[in-house]
């Protein structure tokens, strides 16, 4: 049986290897043009006659901060007969309520504000979108999602781009309202700065094709037209509407010092969700638009960066086979000595294991901060990341799978600072069964890593603890705050009650 094994597992292995390999090159070379291009967004000044913009604020039951969101679009400084601003409320819970007395204060201030109530919510937040726009006066659309807080000068600060009339949309940079309240959202705070920082201003500085990131951002309306408009075929209806309006020649600017404030997820649960959704969109996209993208009139060098944009998530669907295929290499190996060279050439690309580590430690380095005081959290960060390797094989399997899948919204508690108790809200998730595959993983991992140590195979050992500390982090990290939330009952806010109190 071991010599059936021996040619398969070895191709795998080393091809596994060699792709995690040239992502990791991908992320060396990310951080190497963000610091050879290091630089501060180009002045451009307001145009004479300023467009008219219209604010879309899709919302779907966000009890806690909902009123927070449509405050901010409020005091957006542009000329008041020019900006028009969209409440696209789709929320089935007292949200609506909140929203229609918010919108009737703010008309009572002279603002033009108005709520678009669905019934059907077809096509999700994209659906939502797609019936602003047909409603919008506005020949530009800015859109914020619930959890993001607007600064007042940001259409000042955006609008003067669209000057060249070639630019589809401007995304900015997201920052983070509650960086510090917990461990969970510092180490999301780590990996956003990285993708904003780095990727994000790597990609539009070398002018590769990047992606909006579906809040914080402009679009002009014709781009969207022309490029077929917002579809729900896939999660990511931003990354999907990104490519198409690229496919047809448009281009888009990346803004990296205006900076749009939003809570981060302090729920395991919720984190989850958001990036399973995330996992499957991307993968989604990559399988509707790769074709796509290599018979696209571009450089190879841009078809090869939106290839690894793409599947980035492919990351952890690597690290994912590894976990079956280490046990399997390790007996090899001890059955035929002679190999050990063919693993032996494997491990030498693992040199690039400390990419991310790089590019993550270069993000910190742009934002001026301490590395020293942040190299333990970034090192625990890689740990951890690699424990979302079965969230999104599950994401994955879904596709494969071919179950349909509706928009779930990630779970916004209004948490700014720690005096607020979360695990008392609404909206809680329950815990997933996922967390016991991923504690069985762990324990494959331990005792790969006891194998590996057994035949002095370190390397291995290494990779397999790892693993195995991350997957244990993440189902553990979920266990703990779904016992804590059945410890305290969510409190049920009246209607008309402040939004911003706690509980």
């Amino acid at each position: 049986m071991l010599d059936l094994l021996l040619i398969p597992v070895a191709i795998a292995y080393v091809a596994i290897v060699g792709a995690m390999f040239l992502y990791g090159i991908n992320f060396l070379y990310m951080t190497w043009l963000t610091l050879r291009h290091s630089r501060r967004d180009p002045e451009v000044r307001l145009p004479s006659i300023l467009p008219r913009v219209t604010v879309q604020l899709p919302v779907y039951n966000e009890l806690y901060v909902a009123e927070r969101l449509v405050e901010a679009a409020a005091r957006l400084e542009y000329p008041s007969d020019l900006l028009e601003i969209q409440v696209l409320d789709d929320s089935t819970d007292e949200t609506g309520r909140i929203l229609e007395k918010v919108v009737e204060r703010l008309k009572g201030r002279g603002i033009n504000v108005v709520r678009l109530h669905r019934v059907d919510r077809r096509g999700y937040k994209a659906g939502a979108l797609a019936a602003g726009m047909e409603a919008a006066s506005g020949e530009f659309l800015a859109v914020f999602d619930a959890d993001f807080v607007p600064q007042s000068d940001f259409l000042l600060k955006t609008i003067p781009y669209f000057n060249d009339p070639k630019v589809a949309f401007i995304q900015t940079r997201w920052g983070h309202l509650n960086r510090p309240y917990s461990l969970l959202t510092r180490l999301q705070s780590l990996a956003i700065d990285a993708h904003f920082m780095i990727e994000q201003f790597a990609r539009s500085s070398r002018g590769y094709w990047f992606n909006f990131n579906g809040t914080a951002g402009v679009w002009r309306k014709q781009a969207i037209t022309t490029a077929g408009g917002w579809a729900a075929d896939t999660l990511t209806e931003d990354l999907d509407l990104s490519y198409r309006v690229f496919f047809k020649g448009w281009k888009a600017v990346y803004l990296r010092d205006v900076e749009v404030p939003a809570e981060l997820p302090v729920s395991m649960a919720a984190f989850r969700r958001q990036q399973q959704r995330w996992a499957r969109g991307s993968l989604e996209c990559s399988i509707k638009h790769l074709s796509d993208v290599w018979h696209a009139p571009a450089p190879l060098s841009t078809k090869v960066a939106a290839t690894f944009h793409l599947t980035g998530y492919g990351v952890h669907l690597l690290q994912f086979a590894l976990c079956f295929l280490y046990p399997l290499v390790l007996i090899l190996t001890s059955r035929y000595p002679g190999l050990t060279g063919l693993w032996g050439i494997a491990l030498v690309f693992n040199f690039t294991a400390f990419a991310p580590t790089i590019f993550f430690m270069a993000a910190q380095q742009q934002l001026g901060r301490n590395l020293l005081r942040l190299l333990p959290m970034i090192l625990f960060l890689n740990v951890t990341g690699s424990g979302m390797m079965v969230n999104t094989a599950w994401a994955a399997g879904q596709i494969l799978l071919r179950r349909s899948a509706a928009f779930e919204r990630t779970p916004k508690f209004g948490v700014e600072n720690r005096k607020v108790d979360w695990a008392r809200r609404r909206y809680q998730l329950r815990l997933q069964p996922i967390v016991l595959f991923e504690i069985g993983l762990s324990l494959l991992n331990v005792g790969t890593a006891w194998l590996a140590v057994y035949l002095h195979n370190f390397g291995i050992a290494l990779y397999a603890l790892i693993y195995a500390a991350g997957l244990l982090y993440i189902a553990g990290y979920s266990i703990f705050q779904s016992l804590q939330i059945q410890r305290r009952k969510p409190v049920r806010i009246p209607l008309g009650s402040e939004t911003h109190a706690n509980p």
